[in-house]
């Protein structure tokens, strides 16, 4: 590095670097070596008119002085000297560098960049067919620093395959292999800078923003990249624009002061700024004096840090900033490094001695590097001395090294390749590499960039020039520390930029517009649920689950059907207790008094007969409570039709013998009698069975009663039930027993009953009315009820049936039986002895037995 003696004279030239006398740090731009590395840097910029009026291909004159630039510049310097220095690094050989300004202008950059390419010890560039053996002034370029100028550089560096280490250019494009495959950076593409931007979007709730971007390629493409991972993230864009250039004309500046005013008048509070220096310098100028709103600026790297921004005039007033910075080493010899040189650049002598050691070739072509340069002071530099992208130019020189190291295979003794290597051997070396700079290891993926971490930068105010304060970091998740962040707001509160409030839970996004973030909130009905916070649509239950209003997920349905221990079961139950009850106490007291005349004109076995029908009826009812399954579902209506038909064809023999008794002329009647009772009335009650037992069959094979659940029928439940295929065969089933009921109802309605007998025919006609009414009843209530109560319909109808019968047709004779057992004799219920009405002109039908 700098060795006693000069480091003594560079104490005298310290006390004299405010006296404000030339430099010569122009002239140490340049050292020759073994192997050189080019060098393009912002030293300088050119003037708003300085391109807008070249006419001529000659150069543009740079006058603005760029103190990052020249830090830069100096960070190679160490760099390269540094290598010099070790013996575990490219030992024996020395590098050497060629430095120049780019003025931040590609049409200045093309200049230097020529003369890397022209042969060694020349200025001339030949055509050739193949450059395989040409071999260049330059090994390797380190720079330029913005997107701008190595996407023309990248360009014209990839036809030769000369490796470009840039220490600025963020450009996701420049990731293209094909397009630039000699192209590598030691800083993140944007789309990392972009991801980490989202995120941050997302962290505080923000989804209703403002996008703008500088009008060049790095501020066009950035914003597609936003764009994209803003859809991705629920995030929209309220306005989107293009921020021009200084130079551009008028109604491209109008275009920005509209957008600006639309943001302003929005509700719109964070703003994305991804633009170069000069366009963010122009924008805020123009926002500045108009006085608009403080917004939350969410800012590209490229103007995070830029002393063009950060010193404009009343730049406080434009709210919060913040931005990702990435975090490299500490060099904390930089600082001493470059007051050694500034005193060393003031020492007449040692600047005599360089002008004559390093004089070039080139000199004669572009002058005086960098004239400015020799016009500064240690205040002029002392605030970029800690810049970010200082590390990035000094890994940027490491990587080149370690990639001729591994080219020369070098070792500790030595570098045995002996031959110059040329800027496409080296290359081969640049891929995948792996290489140490200030204590950290780096590596070069496969589209030549590096993953580094970002520190979340916040502008804080405390004199002219904003200091930066770290509030977060990202390396592939966001963490932030919001205690540390001071807002912009009078009140310190976190601005809220969203188009439409937070749905609560259970309710959807209606879009209103074209931005998916302005939407009305709706709730999710019976039967939906919100799937996610972001659904735009309720999501339908599946068919075995069920939801309530404004639900955020679903719930598994209950089976329901009548089942045994519900209210309206366990009434039945009594119901059928009482009916059940009653039959057997009418068959015990039927069975009991078999012989009396009360039991032989009630039809005596057959009276027995239709009661033990009654109580299978009864029975029958306790197929319906329960689980429906196949069998049940079948059983249920033969189960319950074919007793009750055994039932009403006994009641029938009794009404057709009240009638041929007191209708028919006498002959006709004691002919007919005898059919009445005996093996003939069994016959009847047999076919009338047949009869019910074959529709049933019909019923139950053409269309037989099927178990479905219904999933929509009930808002919660699973409705299991025994559905009918076919009402009209349904009915079918019911008319034998109809045609029965009717039959026997018009044998006993309009017959009169004999004095001091008992009257047969009106507890037959009432038995038959309880029928009727109950089965009349039973088919509009069965239409109407709920699915899941008709089993519960067709019992109370079977009951109340045999209730009917019971009261009007068998009870008042068992109460006869029992209460009034003076009138169980024939006369009162046979008709026979001196009273019989029947006697008629042969005086003979006091003898015959009815």
């Amino acid at each position: 590095m700098l060795g006693p003696a000069v480091l003594g004279l560079s104490l005298w030239a310290l006390l004299h670097l405010g006296t404000g006398a030339p430099l010569c740090l122009s002239q140490q731009l340049r050292m020759k070596g073994d192997y050189v590395l080019g060098g393009l840097f912002p030293l300088s910029e050119a003037g708003e008119a300085g391109l807008s009026s070249r006419t001529r291909p000659s150069s543009p004159v740079c006058t603005r002085f760029s103190s990052n630039g020249l830090l830069w510049a100096l960070a190679m310097k160490m760099a390269v000297e540094e290598i010099n220095n070790r013996s575990d690094l490219l030992p024996g050989l020395r590098l050497g560098y060629d430095l120049f300004d780019t003025c931040s202008e590609p049409v200045v950059a093309m200049k230097p960049s020529l003369m890397f390419l022209a042969k060694a010890d020349s200025r001339d560039i030949a055509a050739y067919c193949n450059y395989t053996q040409y071999q260049p002034r330059v090994l390797a370029v380190i720079g330029p620093h913005s997107s701008e100028l190595a996407v023309v550089t990248g360009k014209f560096f990839g036809f030769f395959l000369m490796p470009q280490v840039s220490y600025g250019a963020s450009m996701e494009l420049l990731s293209a292999r094909e397009t630039f495959p000699s192209f590598f950076r030691t800083v993140p593409s944007d789309r990392v800078q972009l991801t980490a931007a989202v995120e941050l979007l997302q962290e505080f709730g923000w989804n209703w923003v403002a996008a703008l971007g500088s009008d060049d390629e790095y501020g066009r493409q950035g914003l597609g990249i936003f764009s994209t991972l803003a859809a991705a993230h629920s995030i929209c864009i309220a306005h989107e624009g293009l921020v021009p250039l200084p130079h551009a004309d008028g109604p491209l500046l109008g275009k920005v002061q509209d957008v600006l005013h639309q943001v302003n008048q929005s509700s719109v509070q964070v703003v994305l700024l991804f633009a170069s220096a000069r366009a963010a310098h122009a924008l805020f100028s123009y926002s500045i004096s108009s006085k608009l709103s403080s917004k939350v600026w969410v800012a590209s790297e490229a103007w995070l840090t830029s002393d063009l921004v950060m010193g404009l005039p009343g730049m406080a007033q434009v709210g919060t900033v913040l931005g990702f910075l990435q975090r490299g080493a500490q060099l904390h010899k930089f600082s001493q490094y470059v007051k050694s040189h500034l005193a060393l650049a003031a020492d007449p002598v040692f600047c005599a001695a360089l002008g004559e050691r390093e004089q070039g070739l080139e000199e004669d072509v572009v002058g005086r590097r960098c004239p400015q340069c020799d016009c500064i002071t240690l205040q002029n530099v002392s605030t970029g001395l800690n810049h970010h992208q200082t590390f990035s130019v000094y890994a940027a020189v490491y990587s080149v090294a370690q990639a001729l190291h591994n080219t020369l295979q070098c070792n500790a003794s030595g570098c045995p390749m002996q031959d110059p290597v040329k800027p496409w051997q080296l290359l081969e070396n640049m891929y995948n590499l792996t290489f140490h700079a200030g204590g950290l290891t780096l590596h070069f993926n496969s589209n030549g960039n590096v993953d580094m971490e970002y520190d979340l930068k916040l502008w804080v105010w405390q004199g002219p020039v904003p200091e930066l304060h770290d509030v977060g970091r990202f390396n592939g998740s966001l963490w932030t520390d919001s205690l540390k962040i001071r807002w912009h707001t009078s009140n310190n509160q976190k601005p809220v930029s969203q188009c439409s409030r937070q749905c609560q839970e259970g309710q959807v996004r209606r879009v209103k517009g074209f931005h998916s973030c302005c939407y009305d909130c709706v709730d999710c009905k019976a039967g939906s649920y919100q799937k996610s916070p972001d659904d735009l649509a309720c999501s339908f239950c599946n068919q075995d689950e069920w939801s309530p209003e404004r639900s955020t997920s679903c719930f598994r349905r209950r089976l329901r059907f009548l089942a045994w221990g519900e209210p309206a079961v366990l009434l039945l139950l009594l119901l059928l207790s009482l009916a059940l009850g009653l039959v057997l106490a009418a068959l015990g007291l039927f069975i009991r008094h078999r012989d009396s005349p009360l039991v032989q004109a009630s039809g005596g076995p057959l009276a027995c007969f239709g009661l033990v029908c009654l109580g299978l009826v009864c029975l029958s009812v306790l197929l319906f409570p329960g689980q429906p399954s196949p069998a049940l579902c079948l059983a249920q209506q033969p189960s319950s039709h074919l007793p009750l038909t055994g039932c009403l064809s006994t009641l029938i023999l009794q009404a057709a013998e009240i009638f041929v008794e007191s209708e028919l002329p006498l002959s006709w009647a004691d002919r007919l009698s005898g059919c009445l009772r005996g093996p003939w009335a069994w016959l009847v009650v047999l076919l009338a069975m047949l009869v019910e037992a074959a529709l049933c069959a019909w019923y139950l094979v053409a269309f037989p009663p099927e178990v479905v659940t219904d999933w929509r029928m009930l808002p919660t439940e699973a409705l299991v039930h025994c559905r009918t295929r076919s009402w009209v065969s349904f009915g079918l089933v019911h008319a034998t027993n109809a045609t029965l009921a009717f039959l026997c109802f018009l044998g006993t309605f309009l017959v009169q009953s004999r004095p001091g007998r008992y009257n047969r025919a009106r507890g037959l006609t009432f038995a038959m009315l309880a029928y009727f009414i109950t089965w009349v009843s039973f088919v509009p209530l069965l239409a109407n009820v709920q699915v899941v109560l008709r089993p519960a319909v067709q019992m109370g109808a079977l009951l109340l049936c045999v209730l009917g019968i019971l009261a009007a047709f068998h009870l008042p004779r068992c109460y006869l039986l029992v209460r009034q057992p003076e009138l169980n004799t024939p006369e009162f219920f046979l008709g026979r002895g001196p009273g019989d009405a029947r006697d008629r002109n042969d005086g003979d039908t006091g003898n015959r037995e009815t």
